[in-house]
């Protein structure tokens, strides 16, 4: 057989193979538009990672002996969600013994004596997955919080099929039931990673909206909306999901349009009070952190002056283009007074700003960290950090309880809040000569504040 005839035996192979593969993709992306796989390629609820676990026996993922209580909770539309709900440590260390699980009465004085973090995962796997028993562990401990987390419908062994809606109502009664199991709304502080940013942020707006009070909401490695995560994922985080179907006309606007989960937090922003914060690691291969600079820039955009945009730039005079360059100076000139952007040496940047223009305060800050990936973002240590100082989590000297509630952040008097910032306010944390050790710590100012109630030995 001639040398010619092998490369064409070859090229006929290559173009066969790309023509399969072709051919999956598209009843691949084809499927999304149907009900039924759209619902599992986003949730993924099947892969119920780790398989066959038991509930029961926390202590075999990795949390203390006893820490954690495994309960159901009821929705309004009956479905049955399982849950668990960890001790903080400083709760857990009073109990006499630890041979025994928690008791009612022990979450009682947990939730009336230590803030909770409501925390909603991501997609796929369960509460008892590997990386979000870290979160659990690392909230409880180093920032001392109660944790409640929940397995969404259709997740684990909670009953019913998960969809938008129902996720939503999932999360409210979740948060119904730390109210009714005693805690105050502003003791509760909603936190989301992946998925569960959308399911937060769903809430706390709902909750803003009814003038409900929450401690604030912290999104983990979120998105702005379902359609915008497809146009950006990349599959391994390599593979991008549907940009072949850029190369077809109308092809993505049919998937779009086929999308009956929408998780649109973009649109959520205006409508979400109080205090946020946005995390997001830089090497997320999963989700790209432009999600997040998007969703901070949608809280902020209320305070800048608008930009009249060309409509044909072609014909557009010099004193249209004018204008046009000046409103854009003016927007960065803006910017750059209201947002802080302080540098923290091998850890990340953060900026902040604080809105007291409305009938409620929003404040809104924005991590961006080196290191987390997608699942570890809540397990960096200075992220926690962060968090505790923002909403007042830490031990004495961040005492945040009020009887005004707590939709807009507390009074200087508890949490402190930094003075507005100077024009173009940047400040550099770590590597300099004012900070030795390279990190972040928070001003004198935060040192003051009332301090927890004492918390004595538990008897059963």
């Amino acid at each position: 057989m001639s040398s010619s005839n092998v490369g064409l035996g070859m090229l006929s192979k290559v173009r066969t193979a790309f023509t399969i593969a072709g051919g999956l993709y598209a009843v691949a992306i084809g499927l999304l538009s149907v009900p039924f796989f759209q619902t599992h390629t986003i949730y993924m609820n099947a892969l119920r990672f780790p398989f066959f676990a038991d509930f029961d026996a926390p202590e075999r993922y990795g949390l203390a002996m006893n820490k954690t209580y495994n309960f159901k909770i009821q929705t309004v539309d009956n479905e049955t969600l399982g849950a668990w709900f960890i001790l903080s440590e400083s709760i857990y260390q009073s109990l006499v013994s630890h041979n025994t699980i928690p008791k009612p009465h022990h979450i009682s004085l947990a939730l009336r004596s230590r803030p909770t973090i409501l925390f909603f995962h991501g997609n796929a796997a369960t509460r008892a997955f590997k990386a979000r028993i870290q979160h659990y562990s690392a909230f409880s401990s180093r920032l001392d919080v109660n944790v409640l987390a929940i397995d969404y419908r259709g997740f684990a062994e909670s009953t019913g099929t998960p969809s938008e809606e129902g996720l939503v109502r999932d999360a409210r009664a979740a948060y119904e039931w730390l109210i009714s199991s005693g805690a105050k709304g502003e003791d509760v502080l909603i936190v989301g990673h992946s998925l569960g940013t959308g399911v937060s942020s769903r809430l706390a707006a709902q909750l803003s909206k009814e003038e409900l009070p929450y401690r604030g909401v912290v999104l983990m490695s979120p998105f702005t909306s379902i359609s915008e995560l497809i146009k950006t994922y990349n599959i391994f985080g390599a593979l991008p999901l549907v940009k072949p179907l850029t190369m077809i006309p109308y092809a993505f606007n049919f998937i779009t349009w086929a999308l009956i989960h929408k998780f649109d937090t973009l649109s959520l922003a205006p409508q979400i009070k109080g205090q946020v914060l946005i995390a997001h690691a830089e090497n997320d291969w999963d989700i790209p952190y432009t999600h997040s600079e998007i969703l901070f820039n949608a809280f902020l955009e209320p305070l800048l002056p608008a930009v009249d945009i060309p409509s044909d730039p072609v014909s557009t005079t010099k004193e249209d283009w004018s204008a046009f360059t000046a409103q854009i100076a003016a927007r960065k000139s803006q910017r750059d007074n209201i947002v802080t952007t302080t540098r923290m040496a091998n850890f990340g940047v953060m900026e902040e700003f604080t809105d007291k223009g409305g009938e409620t305060v929003v404040d809104v800050v924005f991590v961006k960290t080196l290191e987390g990936k997608h699942d570890y973002i809540g397990v960096q240590e200075g992220l926690q950090d962060i968090i505790g100082r923002k909403f007042g989590l830490f031990g004495p000297g961040a005492e945040f309880r009020s009887e005004e509630p707590l939709i807009a952040p507390p009074s200087s008097a508890t949490v402190p809040v930094p003075a507005s910032p100077a024009p173009s306010s940047v400040v550099d944390v770590g590597g300099s000569d004012t900070s030795e050790a390279g990190g972040w710590s928070p001003p004198p100012s935060e040192a003051g504040g009332q301090e927890w109630t004492a918390i004595t030995k538990i008897v059963d």
